[in-house]
């Protein structure tokens, strides 16, 4: 059968790409609360904190390790599969994804040994200061990978040499590219968005199985609290986003809408069935005007259409429309249950709790589905207008050496996730488990200890 190695190798970077990408969003919120967290135990000296510190640093452990092991592999992958991308972009993308090294992983590298191991061995002002430098060191990391991939969006600061390489003429613009602060503050918010579903969800499932549930509590409303704040957050974000996204990029937004001729009074469509071959929607449920409104404030609002550019530079819009719907979906679910928890903080029903615990996935989906939207709402570029993902594929590859790549990479991706489920699994049934050795004790904090709930 011949498989088309281009295909495969967009398939294969997909799914290596998806895969590590879990681990990052855990790894970026869970630093941010272990520093939160820490924190309150230096304030209050209430043990809980302590507790639910050692817990929840065993969980960053492992999502840390997977994301190392998991992002390794695709930096290979833009010199194997994709190496005339890779002569045309190295001289911007790779000093970009060397300095994410040398600044971000190296800043990481140094702390992390005393934040997992230096407990009972350095004071506690060191121990917080070195939580403090990995939570700043994922966050940077984040903003090198996603200055490197905003400019494939949103490209400039370069010179396009008649050889076909890019060259860097001002690496401040290629830095604060057009759509890099909106990406970096939507990701991050993602990430912190996520693990307050995480932290909650599994409190809350501790409750319920009465796993040191007194601890849990605090960890449960606090990621409530804090999903409260960052649910109706994102949702802000996202709409400056898809301006800019609008402004820069205008094919993506009407794949996002399913909008197939340009015009006013567009309406927001809640389901379709997009038909690329007839150039139009099935099935279609909207609200008059709404994608107008959104998009343009008004509903004279032009709204661009599919058909402004020709079939061939279009992205597949089936894809971009349904995971625009599911990231969109999730999150305001996330409000939704946020806001309720707010309301029932008193008493939270066990009907809520396990809701709550049903939602753990959530933040993980809606990544997948948002980063689905940006990546395949630029095809068929790898650089927006500038190249194409066709050229940016090695011609030397075959599609049977593709595919059984892809295969061997899911075979062995599948079972280092089983042992990360087993171990984290394994560490949630635990739970925080209260230390009674003696820790060390901080100078400014009193001296008695806290015992009230959160």
């Amino acid at each position: 059968m011949d498989v088309d190695p281009i295909l495969l190798s967009r398939l294969q970077f997909a799914f290596t790409i998806a895969f590590h990408i879990l681990f990052p969003t855990l790894t970026i919120g869970l630093a941010c609360f272990l520093a939160l967290v820490e924190g309150l135990w230096l304030k209050t000296r209430d043990t809980r904190w302590r507790d639910l510190y050692r817990f929840w640093v065993k969980l960053f452990a492992l999502s840390f390790g997977m994301g190392v092991v998991t992002g390794i592999p695709m930096s290979f992958q833009f010199g194997t599969n994709f190496s005339p991308f890779s002569t045309a972009t190295g001289n911007v993308i790779g000093p970009l994804l060397g300095y994410e090294v040398l600044t971000a992983f190296f800043l990481e590298a140094s702390f992390l040994g005393i934040m997992l191991f230096g407990w009972k061995r350095v004071g506690p002002g060191l121990h917080f200061f070195a939580t403090l430098m990995v939570a700043f060191g994922t966050t940077l990391s984040a903003f090198w990978i996603l200055s490197a991939n905003s400019w494939m969006q949103t490209p400039q600061g370069h010179i396009l040499g008649a050889d076909g390489v890019f060259r860097v003429d001002d690496w401040w613009e290629v830095i604060f590219n057009p759509s890099f602060p909106y990406r970096l503050a939507h990701m991050v918010t993602a990430s912190l968005l996520t693990t307050s579903f995480v932290v909650a969800g599994v409190s809350a499932w501790q409750v319920l199985k009465d796993r040191h549930a007194d601890t849990a509590r605090k960890a449960l409303k606090l990621g409530i609290a804090a999903a409260a704040i960052l649910a109706p957050l994102q949702l802000v974000i996202g709409d400056f986003h898809g301006l800019n996204t609008l402004e820069h990029q205008p094919v993506k937004v009407a794949a996002m809408e399913g909008n197939w001729k340009a015009g006013p009074d567009i309406p927001l469509l809640l389901f379709a069935l997009p038909d690329e071959a007839a150039e139009t929607n099935h099935l279609e449920v909207g609200i008059p005007g709404g994608a107008s409104l959104i998009l343009r404030h008004s509903t004279d609002g032009v709204v661009p259409g599919l058909t402004d550019v020709p079939a061939g530079d279009r992205p597949p819009v089936a894809i971009v429309f349904f995971s625009f719907r599911i990231m969109v979906g999730i999150g305001l679910l996330m409000i939704g249950m946020a806001w309720l928890g707010v309301l029932l903080r008193r008493r939270l029903p066990r009907s809520y709790l396990w809701g709550l615990a049903g939602m753990v996935p959530s933040g993980f989906v809606a990544t997948l589905a948002g980063w689905t939207v940006t990546e395949v709402g630029r095809q068929p570029f790898t650089v927006q207008g500038l190249m194409r993902t066709a050229d940016s594929v090695s011609p030397e590859l075959q599609g049977p050496e593709v595919m059984t790549s892809l295969m061997l990479f899911a075979i062995v991706y599948h079972m280092v996730l089983a042992a990360f489920l087993y171990f984290a699994a394994r560490a949630v049934r635990t739970g925080p488990v209260p230390d009674d050795r003696p820790a060390p004790q901080p100078a400014l904090a009193p001296t008695a200890t806290t015992t009230g709930d959160a």
